[in-house]
């Protein structure tokens, strides 16, 4: 009987002694779990997982950054808005702990909203340095964005010249570069056009004048009016297709250019299925530039031509992009199939954009001169890097250099594309096929144990 008893008191403290353990390691692990969280994107393209440019952008945001959320904490369907908002700015506040959120239903404080100025359903106000932007689409581009142009400060105006059938910014054509300009507009730019046939002057607040491909020749006045922006230290983007000067020989000549006549020819096209007068830029034959050093991607040039120097001591130019190392300078007509003329073409590698640098009173001037307008039209600006080049090259004409070459990532296609005969296939399986063998497994489970 005694020895009953101790049995029992020794199974009861050794329950007991397991208890008080497992409870004191599940606080444990409770304590561990709500001081430090451990996340893991195991998505194909890690689309939950912040880009390393989205990053580099919150280290150079120096200070708090606020955001308020004007958003119901429920939607019509019953989800969670408030929530959702809190998961998606938290991948930022781990980068940034100083970034704050605050959570206003406009159906609770509808003054508060109104006094802010929000007409979307949804929409955030992030202020930085007494500057706010608002955002009302909940993806790492646009959100990297909105940060971009708080870190950017004053907007920069980039003024393109009109009037003579020249690419647009703001143009939809195939030719023109309407969507190279909304990319400069989401990062902080204010775009315009200027036609210098009736303005007196390049206005002195603009960051830098864009000459892209005229069709028709400027006017002398004209040309004196770009000499007078160049030789006061205005900064300039030339996009120069194989084409006539259009007056602007002038410029090329304060610039020292030497322009030689043809369309580059570049083997290396065959390899991404492009004609040959396309030319590739790779990686190897960019410049050590800040516009190029951080520039990873193959660019495409459609109809390039050279860009030369003449070396003098007033511009400090460096190449940008070089081309056909094993093509050449084709001066010919651009038909039937294309041979190498040594009488008459020029061997390669070509550069084909050059970056000049010089110091004008107390301010240092910039210009970048491409040989090439189609890399950046509505047509080719979403191949490769081309995008990148261009707003890398409009970053370091502004004077960002510390913004060039963070261009935030866009969240990968997720959907998942079904034939509606695999769809068939799936619900069959799941809510027929599945269940009914689950039923008759247990059917015969039962069967044969009642018999034994």
């Amino acid at each position: 009987m005694e020895v009953t008893r101790k049995r029992r008191l020794h199974r009861v403290v050794h329950h007991g002694l397991f208890v008080v353990l497992l409870v004191a390691l599940v606080t444990l692990l409770a304590w561990l779990a709500r001081e430090f969280r451990v996340e893991h994107d195991l998505t194909e393209s890690h689309r939950n997982t912040l880009s390393a440019a989205t990053l580099e952008v919150l280290k150079r945001l120096e200070g708090p950054v606020s955001v308020t959320a004007y958003a119901p904490a429920r939607d019509a369907r019953g989800e969670h808005v408030h929530q959702r908002i809190e998961e998606f700015l938290r991948p930022y506040q781990r980068a940034k702990p100083d970034i704050a959120l605050a959570l206003v239903d406009p159906r609770e404080q509808p003054k508060a909203t109104a006094a802010a100025g929000v007409r979307a359903p949804v929409e955030l106000v992030v202020e930085y340095r007494r500057r706010s932007d608002r955002l009302t689409e909940f993806n790492e581009q646009a959100f990297a964005n909105v940060l971009m142009r708080l870190a950017r400060g004053a907007e920069r105006l980039v003024l393109w010249l009109d009037g003579h059938g020249e690419r647009r910014l703001n143009g939809p054509a195939n030719h023109d570069l309407g969507e190279f300009g909304r990319s400069l507009e989401h990062k902080g730019f204010r775009l315009n056009s200027i036609n210098l046939a009736l303005v007196q002057e390049v206005p002195a607040n603009a960051a830098l004048l864009v000459i892209a491909s005229p069709q028709v020749d400027l006017l002398p006045a004209e040309i004196q009016k770009i000499r007078r922006h160049v030789a006061g230290g205005g900064n300039l983007l030339w996009l120069i297709d194989p084409e006539p000067l259009r007056g602007l020989a002038p410029i090329a000549e304060v610039l020292g250019l030497v322009l030689t006549p043809g369309t580059v020819v570049d083997p290396l096209s065959a390899q991404v299925n492009a004609p040959p007068a396309f030319a590739v830029g790779v990686a190897s034959g960019y410049g050590r530039h800040p516009v190029t050093v951080p520039l990873n991607r193959n660019t495409m040039f459609p109809f390039a031509r050279q860009i030369g120097v003449i070396e003098s001591e007033e511009w400090r130019t460096t190449p940008l992009v070089e081309v056909a190392q094993r093509g050449w300078i084709e001066t010919g007509k651009l038909e039937g199939k294309l041979s190498f003329d040594k009488n008459r073409d020029f061997p390669g590698p070509v550069t084909i954009a050059v970056a000049f640098e010089r110091s004008v009173g107390d301010r240092q001037q910039r210009a970048v001169v491409v040989g090439n307008g189609h890399f950046l039209s509505n047509t080719y600006v979403g191949n490769g890097g081309n995008l990148d080049l261009g707003i890398n090259m409009i970053n370091w004409l502004a004077g960002d250099d510390d913004l060039i070459a963070i261009q935030p990532r866009g969240v990968a296609d997720s959907s998942i594309d079904i034939d509606q005969a695999t769809l068939y296939l799936i619900v069959f399986t799941f809510m027929f096929a599945l269940p009914l063998a689950f039923m008759i497994t247990g059917a015969a489970i039962w069967w044969r144990r009642r018999r034994i």
